[in-house]
Parts: C-alpha cells; structure tokens; sequence
C-alpha cells in the first residue's frame, strides 16, 4: 500500500491539516498508520473520497456526531440522512425566522394580531398526568411514552371536557427544559394512581381559549396567541388560575395545514 503524507492529503481533499487532525482524533477519518518513530499521520487513496465528504457536511454546518452517523450508512441511506437532517435545518431556519419578525413586530410597536377569544366552563373532573423536565430533544420520546400509559391508567370522558391537554410550567427548547405535564381527564373519583401517573381533581372553572390550526402550531407560531390571551385576560380584569394550557383536540400528526388542533388556553379565576 502507498501512503499519502498529512500534507498530501490535506491538499487533495481540501483541507486543513487541523482539520484532518481533529476528524482523526473524532474517529470521522483516521489514518490509516502513524509512523511510531516519527508520529506522523499517513493516510491512503481510498480515505480521500470519505474526507471530502466530511468536509462539505462541514460545511453544511451539520454537526461532527450527526456526520459520524452518516459515515455509517451506505450510498443512498447516507443521502436519505442528509435529506432529513437539511429538512429539520429548514424547518428550525423558519421558525428562526418568524421569530425574528415577532420581535420586530415587538420592537416596532406593530398592530397585534387578533384573535377570537372564547369562555366556555369546565365542570370537575379527575384527572390523570405525567409531570416531567423535557428538553425539545426529548419532547418526542416523551410524548408517545406518556399518552401510552396515560391511555393504559383509566377510562376516558367525552366532549372537550375529556380532551388531554398539556400545561406548560417552562418553555421547552435546547436550553430550557419546562416542566410541562402531561394531563387525561379519566372517569371516576379518586382511586389509587397507576404507577408513574399523579392523579387529582381538578375543580370546575371557566377558561378562555382561541382554536387554533395546524399551521399556528409549533413556537414561535403560537406566540401571537399567547399574547392576545394575556391581553384578553387584563382587559377583562380576569386572573388566570394556572399556565398557559394546550388542549389537544385533533391528532397533529396527521393533521393539514388548515385543520384546528389546539385549544390555547388559560384557567380562570371565579
């Protein structure tokens, strides 16, 4: 076999010789021998295609640990692995987006959307939840655990009042990691909780609420809403009785653009 120097390699991919140095020591693209005597990096013909790739995937910005993931893959595999990782980028580059206009719209003093705000009363009822600290890499894992075994802990009501719902105690991105809880209305009084859930009653009340569609959905989408409902609340001299509430009246995953979803909602005081 012929080796190529460090320096050899690093011209024919097109990359710095730190960089070759911190993919090798990241297992992304290792040499393929070190002199013992002199400790010099010798790296071999077929290497140079793999640490091309890694060097346009840097560029790309996708991160070295996504980028070991692709190495991993076969040819089409690996360009479906791209293809999602450049789709959730573009995903996270709009919400980046609406944001930054959110907070013009904040800055510049804009008209605020308006929504229609509703009141309808919630009697008592029991309820069965899951608290937990979630960060947004771990709300999916989450979410499908949790309706599981909420589904598993007692029987359901019908109408809105039976509707699960999510309440949030923090906000759940990369850096903040809620609490939020989890909640299913069950029949029944207070019996014994299944193992994991919290049970109570929750006593009746009034909340108001805007519907909201698929499309308004996600943060910072539901930003506007979240505002026009404290608005509401002041304007009225109504006191909230809890966090802000998401209350789930349609399956989102599924869901078209158009399709109302989601109750946002907040409790109030009698």
């Amino acid at each position: 076999m012929t080796y190529i120097t460090i320096g050899e390699f690093a011209t024919r991919t097109r990359l710095s010789a730190k960089a070759l140095r911190l993919y090798g020591e990241l297992g992304l693209v290792v040499p393929a021998r070190v002199d013992p005597s002199s400790g010099y990096r010798l790296y071999d013909e077929e290497q140079i295609a793999r640490a091309r790739l890694v060097g346009l995937l840097r560029r790309l910005d996708m991160p070295l640990a996504r980028i070991a993931g692709v190495l991993t893959l076969d040819g089409p595999a690996a360009a479906r692995a791209v293809g999602e990782w450049w789709a959730e980028t573009e995903s996270r580059r709009d919400e980046r987006q609406r944001l930054v206009g959110y907070v013009q719209a904040q800055l510049r003093g804009d008209d605020q959307t308006m929504y229609d705000v509703e009141i309808r009363s919630i009697p008592e009822r029991t309820v069965l939840s899951i608290n937990r600290h979630v960060d947004a890499a771990g709300a999916d894992s989450f979410f499908a655990d949790a309706f599981a075994r909420l589904r598993a802990g007692g029987k359901g009501i019908e109408g809105i009042a039976g509707a699960p719902y999510l309440v949030f105690y923090g906000e759940v991105s990369e850096d903040s990691d809620g609490p939020i809880e989890l909640c299913r209305p069950v029949a029944g009084g207070v019996m014994p909780s299944p193992d994991g859930l919290q049970r109570r009653v929750e006593p009746a009340h009034e909340e108001a609420y805007i519907r909201l569609a698929m499309k308004e959905m996600g943060w910072p989408a539901l930003l506007p809403a979240c505002d026009a409902l404290e608005r509401w609340t002041k304007e009225r001299g109504r006191e909230p009785a809890g966090p802000l509430r998401q209350v789930l009246i349609a399956d989102q995953r599924t869901a078209a653009p158009e399709t109302p979803v989601c109750d946002l909602s907040v409790p109030l005081r009698d």
